[in-house]
């Protein structure tokens, strides 16, 4: 079996990740940054997987990630690459059964099979990391993820688009079924044309699963819509 290459400090080091990231979270985690942090802390209360391990993909600094909530695992293991997120993270997971990982799950030929292969029985948690990376030679995880981990307990919470524009005032979190993407858009923006980028990772869990959506106001001027969705291995 070919060895799993190593993560890379430069890896992640994005807009949401990394030192402008850290500052950001900084300004903003406790007060614009809330709603979205209520949203991810209802999201993991309710997904419990039956599984003694879990695989964080992607945490940063857990600065939207309520670690210090998490009882019902006997392991946590951290794939981050930023060395002062791990310090950050590894403070906030104190009292946490939480070690630290160097496997690089997203690069390579085959990406996420070497998550699967080094952890086969955790489950896995990518921590908004999916929709600010895109799969080796372009693509979507999609594809990846179906391949890769059809027999895991895995969920995530990731982009789907970024804007400037601003959302509805008071526009709630809500879960969509098989809603295309133009009508979960007009529940968060007023109508009209919008001006987005696209993160390409919409319905992340294939057709026929049902998902969560919520705004994230990264800064006052750029809002994220959030996606969370779980997968559940086949009976």
């Amino acid at each position: 079996m070919a060895r799993a290459p190593r993560l890379r400090r430069i890896a992640w080091l994005t807009d949401s990740g990394g030192l402008r990231y850290h500052w950001r979270a900084l300004r903003h985690r406790d007060q614009a940054w809330r709603p979205f942090r209520d949203a991810v802390a209802g999201w993991l209360a309710a997904w419990q997987p039956p599984c003694e391990r879990l695989v964080l993909v992607g945490p940063s600094a857990g600065h939207t990630l309520p670690i210090e909530r998490m009882h019902h695992f006997a392991e946590i293991i951290a794939l981050e690459p930023d060395a002062l997120a791990r310090r950050w993270l590894s403070r906030r997971a104190r009292g946490r059964p939480l070690r630290f990982e160097r496997i690089d799950v997203l690069r390579g030929t085959a990406p996420l099979r070497p998550l699967a292969e080094a952890f086969p029985d955790a489950a896995i948690l990518f921590c908004n990391v999916l929709g600010q990376v895109r799969p080796p030679g372009g693509g979507r995880w999609h594809g990846p993820l179906a391949d890769q981990l059809v027999g895991r307990h895995w969920a995530s919470y990731h982009d789907v688009v970024s804007t400037t524009v601003r959302p509805r005032a008071g526009a709630a979190a809500r879960a969509f079924a098989d809603d295309p993407l133009e009508t979960v858009l007009a529940h968060f923006w007023p109508g009209g044309e919008l001006a987005l980028i696209d993160h390409e990772t919409f319905r992340l869990a294939g057709p026929g699963h049902a998902a969560d959506y919520a705004l994230w106001q990264l800064t006052p001027a750029h809002t994220h819509l959030i996606e969370w969705v779980v997968h559940q291995p086949p009976a």
